[in-house]
């Protein structure tokens, strides 16, 4: 498989799609590894194992409609192996293999076979102190957005994933590209303080436009960056109930479809009557209860050069 990923937005040929069968029982609340599944798990509201095979199921219905090559990983017997964003990545053509928290690092071995039908020298697995999930790497074209968090406190703070290390070690394998280090808010227990990931606070959409939350970043410079980069009327800026609701991880299928919750009703809207980008809706209420979305559902191989 000749893998191909410059950026989120490109026709998007072949991905995987996580796995939602077998997830186990609900964990323990010293069990849960971000803050969303933390208050749906303290609120007795945690999905079922039902609900989230409904909406994935929908979820793929969707990219089969538009001729996308679905790939599933191997079912892992009680485990939760809904988000293979953050399994591996792939930059160009080459597929990185995340250093994921040591709850999910046996997740990876159900990619096997995927990673079988890749040549082994496109192939990266990082030093064991570099920590990255692919929710903190955004590609666009000749820039890399990234998220490494930059405290001492790292290895105590469960929603911090990306460290400056695996920053550091991805400038070298990919020296041509642009890396611009977005630091953000961590909280392990309080989704609306926090932010897990980078794409769940900012996502570029079709052609050089992007949905963006003002307050995830640790710095505010950051965001004022960003709203230069693309332009304040290329920017979408949701809410903090918004955020909450992670209206930042949609899906690109191509610069002109993007695939986005049904009740994400403002950003949905807004796409369509002002950026003319269509929106196929899914329900996904039940998987976002766990800390991820559309995006961090899918780990995309092949986009179509533009």
């Amino acid at each position: 498989m000749h893998l191909n990923i410059k950026n989120e937005t490109s026709k998007l040929k072949v991905v995987v799609l996580g796995q939602p069968y077998s997830m186990g029982k609900t964990p323990e609340l010293s069990e849960t590894y971000d803050a969303k599944s933390y208050e749906n798990v303290k609120n007795n509201t945690y999905p079922i194992e039902a609900a989230v095979i409904h909406e994935m199921k929908e979820f793929e219905k969707v990219l089969l409609k538009y001729d996308v090559e679905v790939l599933s990983p191997e079912i892992l017997k009680d485990y939760n192996q809904v988000f293979a964003r953050d399994v591996a990545f792939v930059i160009e053509d080459s597929i990185i293999v995340s250093n994921m928290i040591s709850d999910r690092a046996e997740e990876q071995q159900a990619y096997k076979e995927i990673f079988q039908s890749i040549y082994f020298q496109n192939i990266y697995n990082l030093p064991k102190k570099a920590n990255v999930e692919g929710g903190d790497i955004i590609l666009h074209d000749d820039v890399i957005f990234c998220s490494a968090y930059e405290g001492n406190d790292f290895d105590r703070i469960k929603t911090a994933r990306t460290n400056k290390y695996a920053l550091d070690y991805l400038k070298e394998l990919y020296p041509s590209k642009t890396f611009i280090n977005l630091p953000l808010k961590k909280d392990d227990k309080n989704p609306r303080k926090g932010i897990l990931h980078l794409d769940c606070t900012f996502m570029p959409l079709g052609n050089n436009k992007a949905v963006l939350y003002k307050g995830g970043f640790v710095n505010e410079k950051d965001y004022h960056f960003l709203l230069d980069f693309f332009g304040t009327n290329n920017v979408f800026e949701v809410t903090e109930e918004e955020l909450y609701y992670m209206n930042t991880n949609v899906f690109s299928i191509s610069p002109d479809v993007v695939i986005s919750e049904e009740k994400f009703v403002r950003l949905n809207n807004f796409l369509e009557n002002d950026w003319n980008i269509k929106v196929e809706t899914v329900p996904y209420h039940e998987v976002s209860k766990m800390g991820g979305l559309l995006r961090c559902s899918t780990l995309p191989l092949i986009r179509k050069n533009d």
